[in-house]
């Protein structure tokens, strides 16, 4: 398994990162309709264009098994193929994040206890909480730092 920062984002692997988000929240966002996802999914691919820096996992070249994105010293998102949970490579993401960035505040949603306590034990604290998502959703959303 190798991680590498993306500066060239090709549609071959905006689609394999795309298919690793659904995977991952599918299998975690258990809060989320299907005709949730499937909205929020339309916005997925301007996001991994946009942000910043995009540092993926790879299984082999070109065959993403995680990813995640930072803005400034913002987790903007952290996604991981489902059958990778629990193997230690959201903590080595994180962990490239946080000495490659300074990785330092993240939002999580309410909803996801595993995501949560996974930041926990990275050191991360709830700062604030919110009502709802960053698109007015009923989803509260906890913002965390270190």
């Amino acid at each position: 398994m190798k991680i590498v920062e993306i500066e060239f984002r090709t549609p071959e692997l905006l689609d394999r990162l795309l298919e690793v988000w659904e995977a991952s929240v599918r299998a975690t966002h258990l809060f989320l309709s299907p005709a949730e996802i499937e909205a929020i999914k339309a916005y997925v691919p301007h996001a991994l264009r946009e942000v910043p820096h995009l540092v993926v996992a790879e299984e082999e070249p070109g065959f993403p098994i995680g990813f995640m994105g930072v803005a400034g010293r913002r987790l903007e998102m952290l996604f991981l193929s489902p059958e990778e949970r629990g193997k230690g490579l959201g903590r080595k993401l994180l962990q490239y994040g946080m000495d490659h960035y300074r990785v330092g505040e993240l939002a999580v949603n309410e909803q996801n206890p595993q995501a949560r306590g996974f930041y926990e034990r990275m050191g991360f604290r709830v700062v604030k909480r919110t009502e709802t998502d960053e698109q007015g959703g009923p989803y509260p959303l906890l913002y965390m730092r270190l």
